[in-house]
Formats: C-alpha cells, structure tokens, sequence
C-alpha cells in the first residue's frame, strides 16, 4: 500500500488533509494469489472501537499465557494445575471440573455451544469473531504493536521500508523480527504448558530433558505464529480462512455490518467549504482516505461490502474523528442492517429515480430528517438469533445438569467368552468376570460390591478373598480404574434357565454414592444334580 499525505490539494487543505492510501486487497484490485504481496501499513487508529480492541487482545492473551501456570488443589493424589490435558492418564483438568474419556460428550457439547454460539454472533453483528477474538487478528495486533514500536507509524515504516539498507534499518529490522520470533515461542511454549505440569516442563524444555514432541511442537507453532501474524498477515484471512466464504449463509437483512452510508456520504467533496461557497452539492464525505489508511486489510470500505473485510471497525473510529473535525454527525461509516440502508439509499435517491440527494436526508441546518432510519437494538432480538440463543442456551443447560448429576463412582463387567461357565465337581455353575471399579474423584475410597438377585450365588475375587461371600469390601486407588477378577458360583439345585440376569452393585462406605451394572450368569442346557 502506497500511502503519503497529499500536500498539493487547495481544496482540501482548509478541512482535512487527504491521505493517498491505496487499497490494495479491494476485491475490485485484488491480486492473483501468485503474485507478490503488496505491504500494507495501517495507521494507528484511536476511539471507542480501538479501544475495545485493546481490551480484547490484553485478555485474550492473558487467558492464553498465564492459565497454564494458575493452581487448584485438588489433594495429594491429583495434579494442581488449574487447567491441563493429561495425556499419559487420558484426563482433563478445568479448576474443579475433572472429565474422563468416556465423558467426552462434555467436550462434544462445549464444541457445539461455540458453533451455535458463532452462528449467534455473526447473525447479530457479523464478522465480529474475525475483527476482534480470532488468533490471526489478536496476533497480528500483537506484532503490529512490536512493529510501531520499533519503526514507527505509517509514515515512518514507509519511510523505512523504501531507504537503503543503512545501520538504522539493519538493527531496527533485526530488533523487529527478533521480538516476533520472541513471541512465537513464547506462543509455542505456553501451548505445550497445557499437556504437563508446567513449572516441571519449563524446566525440564530449558535444560533439554523433555520429550522431542514438545520441541517439535514448539518449532511448528513457532514458526506457524511468525509466518501468519508476522508475515502474511491479511492474506491468512483472504487465501485461508473458510470463514468469510461461509458467513453469507448467517447473515441477513437484519445483521449489523461495518456499513458507508453513502446515501450521506455522496457525492464526495474534498474541500467541504469552498463546495459550499460555491454552492455545489457535497455529501459529509470528504475524501479523505482515513478509513482506508487505518484498514489491517487493506480495502476501502466505500466499495461496499467486500470478503475481506474483517469488521474490526477501526475505519469507524478513523471516520468519526474526521467527523468530528468538520462539524458533521458521527456515524458516516458504522455498524448497520441492509435493511436500514437500503430504507435511507431509497430516500436519498427517491425510490432510486435519481442520484444521491444530500438535501433529501438532511434538514436545512444539517440535522437529520425524521424520515432517516437509525440503529434500534430490538433488530437484534428477532426470531433468527432468539433461535441460536435457545439452542445454545438449551445445550448449556443440559450440559450444567449433567455435570452436576454425574455420578463419581461407576461399575463395568465384562463376562469371560471363554469358557462361557465352568461345572464344578459338586455340579455347581461358576461364572467369571472382570470388574472394573471407577473411582473418578482424586482420593481412596472403600467400595462395597453386592451380588442382587441371582439366588444362592456367592462370589469369590481372585487375589483378595479366599471364601464365598454375597458383599465384599475393596479399597479403590484415587482417580483411577481397579480391575478385579471375580468368579460367581451357584449351586446346581438353584439354577433355574440357561440365562439368567442379575446386578453387580457397588456402594462408597463413606459417601453412599452408588451404581450398579446388570449381568447375566449363564449355565448349560440341562441341570447337573
């Protein structure tokens, strides 16, 4: 992008002065994909829209970075870390919520609540995700932060990207890609921080005693974050992203989208005073570039709605302040529905029987008419996005239930195939098993196991108990899975079919937290007396 003030426009020089910014990814100029990537260098921009932003990347990327290393107690047999994927034991930690592999639908449904959560918010506002919460963008902000800290505003990085290779250029270029490539393994290292423990693997990736994975993984990210945020920037978005091509099917007439309401923009004048003087028509447009110059991604938002803008809406903060210079309403370029604009470009226009009238949405001392349309809130509240609400907010629900009703202590049998049932000498049937006892709480726990149903039988564990017994008593290891070998044995005399069901229950002594787990027993075809 070609941008310079322009210091040879009378008509403008009274007002505001022009900037000659070009916008190089407009879809009206974009580029083949083979060709080289023209730099864009946005100008820094100031106001409420930039200001969120900022807030937004100072806790999103605190989130990132520091979540590894917060704490949570959870006793001597489970990990402190707050949050952590555990790999090795197949858990996963999230302050007080532990989840095991076959919970995974909690996972499922906190993936289905992001993606109705998405629809949700690109019906009501959007590209929103993609201008102020998508990686690509808070990185990219993140870099372009290092980079006018390093060489400057606008001005300066052009200035600096067109001179000659002096030792200014040389240690500021070097200072640049230094903190960048900084930041992209601080980027990889937090990562790998949620698969361990992280003080232990900080230690141990420092001294070179973790596993290659871990060096791999910081490699690839390290050098996945530097090549996007640092050095292809835009066209991650443009070229990479599916999104901008799919979001169409979310939006409609009622979606608010960074807008130029050029029903009050045109025609564009550049010296608004002298026009006047002169008695020419003139919208509050005055030509002045701001919002292109601003732009990460390089296009004029005048040009209507294009793939690549982002809606990040810092062209609405550039735009504002101008506004704001001249004496016009803020609001040239905003967030707005089809809806509304195409209600107030029908005004300006005359049901479209002529060109842009200014006179048409404007009284005599510049106020608007009561006939132009303006931003009401309820166009959020319609039934599209109360439909995406309820639906996330049902699965949420149901989530939160389930997770508060889980039971901690749970019982799974496998019946031996092979042999299906041994005969004894006395004629009695044994049957064998393999009971896995879930203790899914970070603490030891006595677990009584009761035989119901199934008359006569008596039960033996292998490795624990010698004699027969209906109820036995077995201390289960903290968050872990105890598998025990068990024989079920019942008398010929009581046997009454060849398949018959019965319960394996068990009991936590201490908390009476319980389950159970239907079996069968199976015996030969005819009785042995």
């Amino acid at each position: 992008m070609n941008l310079h003030i322009d210091k040879n426009n009378p008509a403008g020089s009274d007002e505001v002065e022009r900037l000659e910014a070009e916008p190089v990814m407009s879809a009206k100029r974009r580029e083949p994909l083979y060709k080289a990537r023209k730099k864009i260098f946005p100008k820094r921009a100031e106001g409420r829209f930039r200001q969120f932003k900022w807030l937004v990347m100072l806790v999103t990327l605190g989130i990132y970075y520091l979540t590894p290393w917060l704490r949570w107690d959870r006793g001597e047999f489970a990990p402190d870390q707050a949050v952590l994927i555990d790999l090795a034991h197949r858990r996963f930690y999230f302050f007080f919520i532990e989840i095991w592999p076959q919970e995974f639908f909690f996972v499922a449904g906190l993936l289905v609540m992001a993606g109705f959560g998405l629809f949700l918010i690109t019906s009501a506002v959007g590209r929103a995700w993609c201008g102020y919460t998508c990686p690509q963008t808070v990185w990219v902000d993140l870099f372009l932060v290092v980079e006018r800290a390093i060489e400057g505003d606008r001005n300066a990085r052009m200035k600096l990207e067109t001179a000659p290779w002096t030792f200014d250029k040389i240690w500021k270029r070097v200072t640049k890609h230094a903190m960048w490539l900084a930041i992209a393994v601080a980027t990889g290292g937090a990562w790998i921080f949620y698969f361990a423990d992280a003080p232990m693997l900080a230690m141990d990736f420092i001294e070179g005693q973790a596993a290659p994975v871990a060096y791999m993984t910081v490699a690839v990210l390290t050098a996945t974050t530097y090549l996007f945020g640092g050095l292809m920037r835009e066209q991650v978005c443009v070229y990479m992203c599916p999104w901008p091509r799919i979001q169409a099917a979310m939006l409609d007439e009622s979606s608010l989208v960074v807008t130029y309401n050029d029903w009050r923009g045109e025609p564009r004048i550049r010296g608004t005073k002298k026009a006047a003087a002169e008695g020419k028509v003139a919208g509050d447009c005055v030509d002045c570039n701001a919002c292109v110059a601003v732009c990460p991604m390089g296009i004029d938002i005048r040009d209507g709605q294009q793939l690549e803008c982002i809606t990040c809406a810092l062209c609405i903060d550039a735009c504002d302040a101008v506004m704001d210079k001249i004496g016009r309403p803020r609001g040239l370029i905003a967030y707005a529905t089809l809806e509304e604009y195409q209600s107030n470009m029908a005004l300006a226009t005359d049901n479209g029987t002529t060109e842009i009238q200014p006179n048409r949405v404007h009284n005599a001392d510049g106020t608007f008419s009561d006939k132009v349309r303006h931003f009401n809130w309820r166009v959020i509240f319609r039934p599209r996005t109360l439909l995406y609400m309820g639906v996330w907010t049902a699965v949420g629900i149901g989530l939160l239930v389930a997770l508060l009703g889980r039971d901690r202590l749970e019982i799974n049998v496998l019946h031996d195939r092979n042999p299906q049932y041994v005969l004894e000498s006395d004629g009695s049937i044994r049957n064998g098993y393999t009971v896995r006892l879930l203790n899914m709480v970070p603490q030891p726990r006595n677990v009584e196991v009761t035989l119901d149903g199934l008359r006569g039988a008596t039960m033996r564990v292998n490795g624990l108990s010698e004699v027969d017994v209906r109820s036995f008593t077995v201390n289960v290891e903290p968050d872990e899975a105890t598998t025990l070998k068990v024989f079920v044995t019942v008398p010929a005399d009581q046997i009454e079919s060849t398949v018959e069901s019965f319960r394996f229950n068990v009991k936590d002594v201490d908390s009476e937290e319980a389950d159970s787990y239907k079996a069968v027993f199976n015996a030969p075809g005819e009785k042995h007396k």
